[in-house]
């Protein structure tokens, strides 16, 4: 690591953010200099996303920011708006903590990260497409010419999330702020994504700022380590230092803060679910108007699994690999050839009213909270929708004390069921959205990525709270993850997919301990499992 120049590349002093007359980031200063990584750790909604937005002018107009914030010479609390169009994109690129919100529905891959080509480089057509390829490869991306075609939709959670890196790191910025970039990741590709953005950080001497709850990710990529808590700095200092050293009780509390313990073994052996030959294949774009269609994309190909009452059969592998679509195809969410049986009922046969009739027996947690949750609709009737369609007797005061208990277990307090999801952290939307699947009691719960938006104390409580459930209810989990540490905490059996196919199965521990597939030994590796 090169020695960082005196002249800071950003400074805040004393930032201050308010939201309506309530503080909610009070007194924050810190430096970044080039060619160094500043990393925030806190826990959900302790102030780091609202930093770095109120930083570069990026909160609503509700927001108050007060306080000097200075990019090398420029006084950014000076800029106009015309100004700032100049500087974000360019001279400061941002990396978003939810892709599937970020990227433009509308649009196609190539042309969202030809834009900011466009407006900052001039770029256009050809030039910009090859620019744009060149920024996918180096985000490590398969098949970039076919994904500059694609629809935002029609990738995976951590594909996105690396477009939206490439879109950041587009135009070479002085300053890349990176607000949890490798949340949707699983742990091979977090590694190759950290280890590319210190490549370009080291090459173009470009300054950091990383957003993150991950304390293992942190302790390898930062330099130094800012510890916010309820809006306010705790601790400051070298990541190796504060890591062996905390002061403050909160510090130390958080680098304790690991998913531990195994879950209760189910009692009956029974299969509550089954999927025999589940396979997925989507139709590829055409690469021109008189080329002839080309060969179905398998993401899933034929995969048989089983489990029990009271069971928890965790998915894990790369991003891509078919874990969502494998979820999305029990689910019945896509169009899938197979067998799927929950029980008695055959749900690869159902359709319509009868398959509807079932939907309270299974519910999903889904990976993107903030897209799961519609902005428009108060967390009260979020979580009771559900509810008041399939038991329409329920009156109005017991639906109101289902809804206010099943928030209070994922450790919601019950004020918040008036307000709305864009109030909420990340992590606060994944405990809402979790409380909409278990207030209908079901028998099977797809959980895909739950704790990826939680920080490490609330991914503690949360696998606590699963576990509990399981136990008392003898609730089914099918566990999507790329947290391997989680996954041990929470799974019976573990199931490896890589391209669509699953290269290894068998019981949770045994496989974690004694890996047979080479993938899945790099999994492992990757994930620094101890």
């Amino acid at each position: 690591m090169s020695e960082p120049i005196a002249k800071p590349l950003l400074q805040l002093k004393e930032l201050m953010v308010s939201f309506d007359g309530n503080v909610v980031v009070d007194a924050l200063s810190l430096s970044i200099h080039a060619g160094e990584t500043l990393a925030i750790v806190g826990e959900s909604g302790s102030g780091k996303s609202v930093s770095a937005l109120g930083a570069i002018d990026l909160l609503p107009s509700n927001a108050e920011v007060r306080g000097q914030r200075w990019l090398e010479e420029t006084d950014l609390t000076r800029l106009s708006k015309r100004d700032w169009n100049g500087i974000r994109g360019n001279r400061v690129g941002f990396i978003f903590q939810e892709p599937m919100t970020s990227l433009n529905p509308l649009h196609r891959i190539g042309k969202q990260i030809s834009e900011t080509l466009r407006l900052h480089q001039g770029l256009s057509g050809q030039a910009a497409r090859r620019r744009a390829k060149t920024l996918l490869e180096q985000v490590k991306l398969p098949r970039p010419e076919e994904l500059l075609d694609a629809w935002p939709h029609q990738l995976s959670g951590g594909q996105r999330q690396r477009v939206m890196i490439a879109m950041a790191i587009a135009n070479n910025p002085a300053l890349l702020i990176a607000d949890e970039p490798t949340t949707a990741l699983d742990v091979t590709v977090q590694q190759e994504i950290l280890a590319l953005l210190k490549e370009l950080r080291d090459q173009h001497g470009m300054g950091v700022l990383l957003i993150s709850h991950d304390l293992n990710l942190v302790r390898r990529h930062a330099d130094r380590v800012c510890v916010m808590y309820q809006g306010k700095v705790q601790e400051t200092g070298h990541v190796a230092e504060v890591f062996s050293n905390p002061q403050s009780d909160y510090t130390k509390a958080l680098i304790a803060a690991e998913p531990e313990g195994r879950p209760a073994e189910p009692v009956n052996t029974t299969p509550l679910l089954t999927a025999q030959q589940l396979r997925v294949s989507f139709k590829r774009p055409k690469t021109g108007l008189f080329q002839r269609q080309p060969p179905a994309f398998e993401a899933l190909k034929a995969t048989n699994l089983t489990i029990a009452p009271g069971e928890t059969l965790g998915i894990v592998g790369e991003s891509g690999s078919g874990k969502t679509t494998l979820a999305s195809a029990i689910m019945r969410l896509v169009t899938s050839q197979g067998e799927v049986q929950l029980g008695d009922a055959a749900l690869s046969q159902l359709s319509g009213d009868a398959l509807r009739r079932q939907r309270h027996r299974l519910q999903m947690v889904f990976q993107d909270p903030y897209g799961a949750l519609s902005p428009r609709m108060p967390v009260f009737d979020i979580v009771s929708e559900g509810l008041r369609f399939h038991y329409p007797k329920l009156s109005d005061a017991e639906v109101a004390e289902r809804v206010h208990r099943t928030l209070w277990e994922v450790g919601l307090p019950e004020s918040c069921a008036a307000r709305y999801p864009h109030e909420f952290s990340g992590g606060q939307r994944q405990r809402i959205a979790v409380a909409r699947a278990i207030i209908l009691e079901p028998e099977l719960l797809v959980l895909d990525e739950p704790t990826s938006a939680l920080d490490r104390t609330v991914q503690k409580q949360l696998v606590v709270l699963l576990r509990e459930l399981q136990a008392r209810r003898q609730l089914s989990y099918l566990f999507i993850s790329h947290d391997l540490a989680v996954v041990r905490a929470m799974a019976h059996r573990v199931m490896v997919l890589k391209d669509g196919e699953v290269v290894e199965q068998g019981n949770c521990l045994d496989v974690l301990a004694a890996p047979q597939h080479a993938y899945t030994k790099a999994l492992i590796e990757a994930a620094h499992l101890h």
